[in-house]
């Protein structure tokens, strides 16, 4: 729906041999250098650059990041390809390997006439053995051109025969191995300076990448070849320069291993955090955009890690004016969010971004990882502001996840895909079919005049004005070039009730029951309507973002059946995503035909991120239910943690298991993007963890990790805004709140509501219950001196365990964590 290019050359910094053999490749003998206008196109390959002395030019700038986090981002690769949109088909061969596995995306390529394999030794035996060129293909289930490019290219018998013939070809879910997709979309992005997916890359035999893409329409478009082409030169060249290719390949990735490389010199000690904050405040204010909120202009994201920043920078700058102008940045875009399209009206959640500077056409996929993150931004605000609408816009987002994205045993699937057919039948899927509406629908749905409206107004009439509902369609030309939306229509709230209500001379109870009586009926029309693909998957480490989205929200609503799915979702990870045996989490498992959660051939060991995750989860778990078994999983983790990915040299964690062979760059995540960098989670779970279990090797880990980053957050905090919370933590020292008590008794109720009522970013929240014998007493003896005073419980404020005077009153424990 959005045109999306990059403005990076490669082709200026060829300059010797191998890239101009590069070319030959790509352009069949023509190798004068594109036009800009082609280069910043990622569609096509990428040369590596000729020289590695220029490290700087290997990390992709910041604004290029966040678009290829989507496969929107490949849109403008595809214009004039055939049929795109369109599902693959639907001619069942006998399946290939694929077929033996779990993955949704998998399964999507388990009848192609291909000869994939999955990611494994299966697969680099053959390449060796046969001394074939790998083709790398890297996707997702619900990625609108990864669909395409199957469709086009991979349904294709010719193709496929190449492909097998002439190559060992290897299928990727990232979602499942995000080591693998890292690796190569590094390479793709610092020789093309842009990435998405699907990604299309060729290795050497021993894994070294030497050409990488992005989606290939099937057959030649003017300058841009079709993979036909792609497949045809990069044969030949491996036949007749495969020296070249490999040398170059292997300069290309001694050049990314340099460039990546992250470590604290000597001595080093982390940045200043009053610094550093006030500088990713500037870069963020900077890049927002006033009218409608959110960062730079279209495509919009939603990026929760800067609103959660924002909101932690005013907690400690709350009387300045940047503090002020922090807190109106990050109320104002999550206002503009829940009022537009990306926010959706009828049946809750978020679309995954906008395509336009309004919220109002998205790219209509949800991820649960978005949801989960929104959830905590959403209740945090409602903490800050007061405002009810915050906390119901987290409680929405929380019944879409309980009802669309749950398993039953307590899992949560990864995603809803953008893509279905449409209701009035076809066999083409189309971008947002399931959530769009005719005008003509929406008066056939709700024709009743309603009494005492303005003009004898129907229900139609109302719900239409207040959701900017057209006879024509609302959905401008710029955001469907597709033709996929004509006529159709994005909901967005365009009045407020109040205003809504005095255009038709009613009440405002009355139009509020009125639309969400509409609201209601249009959601049973919606389960008629061919559902989008879902997403099954459960990964550990969006998991645990999403327990922290029902912890952090069920403890601030004080909302019983919350806390309860959030306790079902840390039994789930726990049974099915720990391998207690081998003591390590498992990076996903899966809905099976009957049901039931089941596990791959090859299960896959949990990556950095799902350790992160997981534990921060557990930590917000804990205080919200105040059960010690969570806090304890949460040490036991951490300790797992340190010992698969810390880097004990330089500092740090790495994102997978350093010691995988097969995995070629080492690299750590230097980018707060659509999720956090597990680093930047870990940087906060290690001070947290500290503080609850009096071990003051984490406290100085989390120092460790922060000087491992200190160039970047130096030079540009905007790309970690989580990692600079975690600093300001360190700076700030957080708080100890101990509440001496019952866990269910009225009086400590009180408190803990008086606590979860506050956003405070600095703070440990713990249950001292009297049991001397319990974990938290064994970990911190200091406990057994703090008791309730009069026979009331009693709240201590600390700060490393010096504690101000105790209060058993409410409204004192509020004056004192503010001050």
């Amino acid at each position: 729906m959005l045109r999306l290019a990059w403005a990076r050359s490669s082709s200026k910094n060829s300059r010797v041999d191998p890239a101009r053999l590069l070319s030959i490749v790509l352009l069949g003998g023509d190798n004068k250098p594109h036009s800009p206008e082609q280069s910043r196109d990622i569609s096509g390959l990428t040369p590596p650059p000729a020289s590695d002395k220029s490290p700087s030019l290997l990390r992709p700038r910041t604004s290029q990041y966040c678009f290829s986090m989507t496969s929107r981002a490949s849109l403008s690769m595809a214009s004039g390809s055939e049929g795109q949109g369109s599902p693959p088909s639907t001619h069942k061969r006998p399946p290939n390997r694929l077929g033996q596995e779990r993955s949704p995306y998998l399964l999507q390529h388990a009848h192609n006439p291909v000869d994939w394999y999955p990611w494994g030794q299966e697969a680099f035996d053959k390449a060796r053995s046969e001394d074939k060129p790998i083709f790398l293909s890297v996707g997702y289930s619900t990625c609108h051109w990864c669909h395409v490019m199957e469709r086009e290219s991979f349904e294709d018998e010719e193709i496929g025969k190449t492909l097998s013939d002439n190559f060992v070809c290897i299928k990727v879910d990232r979602e499942e191995r995000p080591d693998v997709d890292k690796v190569y979309m590094t390479f793709v992005q610092a020789t093309s300076g842009g990435g998405g997916w699907p990604m299309s890359v060729w290795l050497t035999p021993d894994l070294r990448p030497f050409i990488g893409g992005t989606y290939f329409p099937p057959k030649d478009s003017g300058r841009r070849p079709g993979l036909k082409t792609v497949l045809t030169r990069i044969m030949e060249q491996w036949q007749d320069n495969r020296e070249a290719l490999e040398s170059s390949g292997e300069r290309v990735i001694e050049a990314l291993k340099k460039g990546t490389s992250i470590a604290a010199n000597p001595g080093e000690t982390p940045p200043p955090a009053h610094d550093v904050a006030n500088r990713c405040f500037v870069q963020l204010a900077h890049s927002y955009e006033e009218e409608y909120g959110g960062f730079r202009d279209a495509p919009k994201f939603p990026s929760p890690v800067n609103l959660m920043f924002l909101m932690s920078f005013w907690s400690v700058n709350r009387s300045s004016t940047e503090g002020s102008e922090a807190l109106q940045m990050t109320l104002h875009t999550l206002r503009m969010m829940a009022l537009g399209g990306i926010h959706d009206h009828v049946a809750q959640g978020f679309h995954r971004y906008s395509t336009d500077s309004s919220w109002h056409v998205p790219h209509f996929e949800k991820m649960l990882y978005d949801q989960a993150q929104l959830a905590v931004a959403y209740i945090s605000a409602y903490q800050v502001s007061g405002e009810q609408v915050f906390a119901d816009v987290a409680r929405d987002i929380l019944l879409y996840v309980s009802r669309d994205l749950s398993d039953k045993s307590g899992g949560f699937y990864s995603a809803e895909d953008a893509d279905s057919l449409p209701a009035a039948g076809g066999s083409e899927k189309r971008e947002g079919a399931f959530c769009v509406w005719m005008g003509s629908e929406v008066r056939e749905l709700l024709p009743i005049v309603v009494e005492g409206a303005t003009g004898g107004a129907t229900e139609a009439d109302i719900f239409m004005h207040h959701y900017g509902v057209k006879e024509q369609g609302n959905v401008d030309m710029e955001q469907d070039p597709h033709g996929e939306l004509q006529g159709q229509n994005v909901l967005i709230v365009r009045y407020s009730v109040e205003l809504t209500a005095a255009r038709f001379g009613l009440s405002v109870a009355k139009v509020s029951e009125l639309l969400a009586s509409a609201r209601a009926k249009m959601a049973e029309v919606r389960k008629s309507r061919p559902a989008p693909h879902l997403d099954t998957k459960m990964l550990a480490s969006w998991n645990g973002l999403m327990l922290s989205g029902f912890a952090r929200v069920g403890a601030v609503l004080d909302d019983k059946a919350l806390l309860e799915r959030a306790v079902q979702a840390a039994g789930f990870l726990k049974e099915h995503l720990w391998d207690a045996e081998r003591q390590i989490m498992l990076r996903s498992c899966y809905r099976g035909d009957e049901m039931e959660v089941e596990q791959g051939v090859s299960p896959i060991a949990g990556f950095l991120d799902d350790y992160a995750y997981v534990i921060c989860g557990l930590l917000d778990l804990y205080e919200a239910t105040l059960q010690p078994e969570w806090l304890r999983w949460g040490e036991e983790l951490q300790d797992r943690q340190d010992l698969l990915f810390w880097d004990a040299e330089g500092g740090g964690y790495y994102c997978s298991d350093p010691t995988d062979p097969t995995v070629l760059l080492r690299l750590k995540q230097d980018q707060d993007g659509a999720e956090p960098s597990a680093n930047s989670v870990s940087a906060l779970n290690l001070l947290r963890l500290s503080n609850y279990t009096g071990r003051k090797d984490w406290s100085q880990r989390s120092q460790q990790l922060l000087a491992a980053f200190s160039d970047r957050l130096t030079r540009v905090p905007i790309a970690l805004p989580e990692m600079v919370r975690g600093l300001m933590a360190n700076h700030y020292t957080l708080k100890q709140i101990v509440i001496c008590g019952q866990r269910d008794a009225p009086d400590t109720s009180s408190l803990l509501a008086t606590v979860n009522s506050l956003f405070l970013p600095h703070k440990v929240l713990m249950l001292a219950d009297g049991e001397t014998e319990g974990y938290l007493y064994q970990r911190l003896p200091i406990l057994s001196s703090l008791t309730c005073q009069g026979g009331s419980a009693t709240a201590y404020v600390c700060e490393d365990f010096t504690c101000a005077l105790p209060v058993t009153d409410p409204q004192e424990l509020r004056r004192l964590l503010l001050e």
